[in-house]
């Protein structure tokens, strides 16, 4: 389903905004001609992605398909009233998936606003997934000596702060989130500001990880917070001496 003119391409985005206008908050879009013919695209997709074996492959796939939803998000976002939207809901998952977190993001921000549920098969709530997909992707990606953006955690604590989901979920969360804040600090002597506010910061979202699952594994981690902070507390008293 390539759009490969300009003009098609706003004639995809004009009828995903009308199929998405069509249907109010909380009914179901089923029946939209341009919907049913992008759920059909999706099965079609899904059961490429079920045929493989592969994680990695997995995520090729998904990579390569995603670009060909492009426009029927951007219409659906901007005709949407709030109708469900398995087609919304399954890209927003799968851009996590493929490392389009900013895309993922802007799907997360509509769906959550919402109450948009995922497509039976995920057995989870949208806030529950979109929470632990992101601190699933920051873990991954920090373990392997990467980094990972602390503002699009946050953004999705602040998303899914209110929703009911399991303490192990929202502890990953807040591991991530400590995670990704140390990774930030430039300076162990905490001299800056902005460093000493990244450390706190960390210990706060670790400590908040440890109470909501003690097998976190983020002791040691709180534990060498404690020590810088302490430390440089320590060097800023006896300067003011």
């Amino acid at each position: 389903m390539s759009m490969s003119t300009p003009a098609r391409r706003h004639q995809a985005r004009v009828r995903a905004e009308q199929a998405a206008a069509s249907a109010a908050p909380g009914r179901s879009l089923a029946g939209a001609s341009h919907y049913e013919l992008m759920l059909a695209k999706l099965a079609a997709d899904r059961r490429r992605l079920k045929a493989l074996q592969s994680v990695a492959r997995k995520v090729e796939v998904k990579r390569e398909v995603l670009p060909e939803y492009a426009d029927y998000v951007s219409g659906a976002l901007k005709g949407g009233r709030g109708a469900q939207d398995d087609v919304l809901t399954t890209v927003m998952i799968w851009r996590v998936d493929a490392g389009d977190y900013a895309g993922a993001l802007e799907i997360a921000r509509y769906a959550l606003q919402h109450g948009l549920t995922l497509p039976a098969h995920y057995e989870r709530t949208a806030p529950a997934a979109i929470a632990e997909e992101f601190a699933d992707a920051a873990l991954i990606a920090i373990a392997d000596g990467g980094t990972f953006d602390a503002g699009q955690l946050n953004e999705v604590r602040e998303l899914t702060a209110a929703a009911d989901m399991h303490d192990q979920i929202r502890s990953k969360l807040h591991k991530a989130l400590g995670l990704a804040a140390m990774k930030l600090i430039d300076d162990d002597q905490l001299d800056s500001a902005h460093d000493w506010a990244r450390a706190e910061q960390a210990r706060q979202n670790l400590q908040t990880a440890l109470q909501l699952n003690a097998r976190a594994g983020v002791k040691q981690n709180i534990a060498r917070l404690e020590k810088l902070l302490s430390d440089a507390d320590g060097r800023r008293k006896a300067a003011r001496m």
